[in-house]
C-alpha cells in the first residue's frame, strides 16, 4: 500500500500546528479523519511516529526522520508545480494571505478582481488576524506586517509606506468645537488603541518636538473599530491613510492640525520564509500591491 501525498500533509500540519484539532481546523476535516490517517501511515510504515498524550504530541526518533523527508517531498512536488506553471508564464496554486482586517478591507480587497484578472490560475485564501501569528502554524504563505519588524528568520519585501494623520468626523467637530492648539487635546474624547502603547503616538509634537503620547478616551483593539468610531462622531483618532484616504476625499473626516502634523509613516512589507517554494506565487501577489499602492493610499501626501 504507497504513501499518499495528503497523508504526508496530514502528519507535517499536526506536527507544525502541534495539536489533531488545530490540524483538523486547517485542513479542513474532522478530528477524527485527521487520527485515521495518521494511524494509516505509521501502519503503513509499521512504526509510530508520534508518541500521543492528552496534553501533548511528540516525534519519536523514527518520525523526526522521517518528517524532514516528507517536508522534502511536499516542497519538491509544490516546486514541480511552480515550474510547469512558470512553463506557462503563469503562477498557478493556493497562496494563503494575512494581514490585519482594516488593511485587508481597504488595502487588499480592493485590488483582488484585478489580480485575478491578471493571474486567474492563483487560488487566494484571505485570512486576517490582527496580531502577529506564527506563519506555519496558521499555515499561511505570505503576510502583511505594518510597522518595523522584528523576526529576522522571515524575508522581508518592503511594500511602501502610509502616513498617520489626526482626524475627526465634521459632526464631532460641530458638537465639541474644533481643538486650536495641540494643548486642547485634553478637553476632547480621544480614541486610542488598547496596545501597543506605541500605537497612541500621534504625529504632533509634544513640548519636547517629539510624537505626542495620547492616553484615549475610548480605547480599541482594532483600528477599524476606531475609525467606525471616528465616523460615528464618537471622538478624534489618529490613523494610517490607507485606511482613511477615501473618507478624507469625501469629506466624511477632516485632517486636524494640518500644518503642525509631523511626517510619520508605517512601513508596509510582505513577510515569508526564506526557504519558501512559493516565490513565483508570492512574487505575483507583492508585485502587484506594491505596483497599485498610490492606489491604495489615495496618493496623500
Amino acid at each position: 500500500m504507497k504513501i499518499t501525498l495528503d497523508e504526508l500533509q496530514v502528519l507535517i500540519t499536526v506536527v507544525d500546528t502541534g495539536a489533531l484539532s488545530r490540524a483538523a481546523e486547517q485542513l479542513g476535516l474532522a478530528v477524527s479523519a485527521v487520527s485515521r490517517t495518521l494511524s494509516r501511515l505509521e501502519s503503513k510504515l509499521q512504526t509510530t511516529l508520534l508518541r500521543r498524550t492528552t496534553r501533548r504530541l511528540e516525534l519519536t526518533e523514527e518520525g523526526s526522520a522521517f518528517l524532514e523527508q516528507a517536508r522534502q517531498i511536499i516542497e519538491a512536488v509544490s516546486n514541480a508545480e511552480e515550474q510547469m506553471a512558470t512553463r506557462r508564464e503563469s503562477p498557478a496554486g493556493r497562496l494563503r494571505i494575512d494581514a490585519a482586517s482594516p488593511f485587508m478591507l481597504h488595502a487588499v480587497v480592493p485590488l483582488i478582481a484585478g489580480y485575478r484578472a491578471r493571474y486567474p490560475h492563483v487560488q487566494l485564501e484571505l485570512n486576517s488576524n490582527d496580531g502577529l501569528i506564527d506563519l506555519l502554524e496558521y499555515r499561511t504563505d505570505v503576510a502583511i506586517r505594518i510597522g518595523r519588524l522584528k523576526d529576522s528568520t522571515l524575508h522581508a519585501r518592503p511594500i511602501g509606506s502610509s502616513r498617520l494623520r489626526v482626524l475627526a468626523a465634521p459632526a464631532y467637530l460641530e458638537q465639541h468645537g474644533k481643538p486650536r492648539q495641540i494643548a486642547d487635546l485634553a478637553k476632547h474624547q480621544l480614541l486610542g488603541f488598547t496596545r501597543p502603547s506605541t500605537l497612541n503616538e500621534w504625529p504632533l509634537p509634544d513640548r519636547d518636538d517629539m510624537p505626542l503620547q495620547i492616553t484615549p478616551s475610548l480605547a480599541a483593539s482594532s483600528g477599524e473599530t476606531l475609525r467606525q468610531l471616528a465616523l460615528e462622531g464618537a471622538g478624534i483618532v489618529c490613523l494610517s491613510d490607507f485606511m482613511t484616504h477615501r473618507d478624507l476625499a469625501a469629506g466624511r473626516l477632516v485632517q486636524l492640525f494640518r500644518s503642525r502634523t509631523l511626517d510619520i509613516r508605517q512601513p508596509i512589507n510582505a513577510v515569508y520564509y526564506r526557504n519558501t517554494a512559493l516565490t513565483a506565487r508570492i512574487a505575483s501577489f507583492v508585485n502587484y500591491l506594491a505596483e497599485h499602492w498610490d492606489t491604495n493610499t489615495g496618493g496623500c501626501e
